[in-house]
């Protein structure tokens, strides 16, 4: 609970895993990823472990897909401090984080002082006017206003391009349905985002360079899980102040147990009792 989210502490992870002795495929956000892989944290030349993109080449984002690939991951190569921690083929591209990542370069390309903008302040009024005007969603608001007919209505041309293209390469790349053409609805994405002006993020950079590293089927390999529950052990250490106990520990059981359908929970209830009441009636019979 007090480890911090660095090389030494994951490296206790790994190791009392035993992920050597399993070689488990590994799919987490980016941060943690880089950590595994040795990479150096923070905004670096070249932040990919498959590549030396160069982050700070912006005159050639959008032109240039092809990169050096990374002949090692050896400390000393550009921006590796340490011996990877797990084989950078058993890391996996987050396409959760991925799709956050898009949302976020969308929405910073957005006019501050347009409608669209504007639509999706009155869409959040309880987000924070720092988190909007950065692009930081979650999950399910991403799902929320793609399923809103109103707010491609509040678009401009630039804007509704890239939108659709947008919740094109998500239901038909990032999620269970990979559609055979799903190169060229990343290529007509990625070609929307650069006349909106977004900026080449190292998210957008691996769907333009690195499309082919990603599984057949992301949704078998979302971290979309792991990632609910971090948010949700994180409003319990706020609530507990830090206080890592057995109460927390049942009040996020039973904050799970909320959170099932009525209906899933109403049928839980009566098996039950039903199992309740055969129990009463063979210990009656016994009697």
């Amino acid at each position: 609970k007090t480890m911090p989210e660095d090389y030494e502490s994951l490296k206790i992870v790994i190791e009392k895993i035993k992920f050597n002795d399993h070689q488990w495929q590994i799919c987490g956000d980016l941060k943690v990823l880089g950590i595994l892989l040795g990479l150096q944290k923070g905004n670096t030349k070249h932040p990919c472990f498959l590549c030396l993109w160069d982050s700070g080449a912006r005159e050639r984002h959008y032109k240039n897909a092809k990169w050096p690939a990374r002949k090692t991951l050896a400390p000393g190569s550009p921006n590796i401090l340490y011996e990877p921690l797990v084989p950078h083929d058993k890391v996996l591209l987050p396409p959760l984080h991925i799709k956050l990542g898009l949302m976020t370069q969308y929405v910073k390309a957005l006019n501050k002082e347009g409608s669209a903008f504007k639509y999706i302040q009155n869409k959040f009024p309880k987000k924070s006017e720092s988190k909007l005007k950065e692009g930081i969603f979650d999950g399910p608001q991403i799902r929320k206003l793609m399923r809103d007919p109103e707010f491609i209505n509040s678009m401009t041309a630039l804007e509704k391009n890239a939108w659709l293209s947008f919740k094109s390469v998500v239901e038909n790349f990032l999620g269970n349905n990979k559609s055979v053409d799903y190169k060229d609805k990343i290529k007509e994405m990625l070609n929307n985002y650069k006349k909106l002006g977004c900026l080449m993020s190292l998210k957008l950079h691996f769907l333009e360079s690195h499309v082919d590293y990603f599984p057949e089927n992301l949704g078998d390999y979302s971290e979309e899980q792991g990632e609910r529950f971090h948010q949700d052990i994180m409003l319990m250490e706020k609530r507990y102040q830090g206080r890592w106990d057995v109460n927390m520990l049942a009040d996020y059981c039973w904050n799970l147990k909320r959170d099932l359908p009525e209906e899933k929970r109403g049928q839980k209830r009566r098996i039950l009792t039903r199992s309740f009441r055969d129990k009463r009636a063979r210990y009656h019979s016994r009697q």
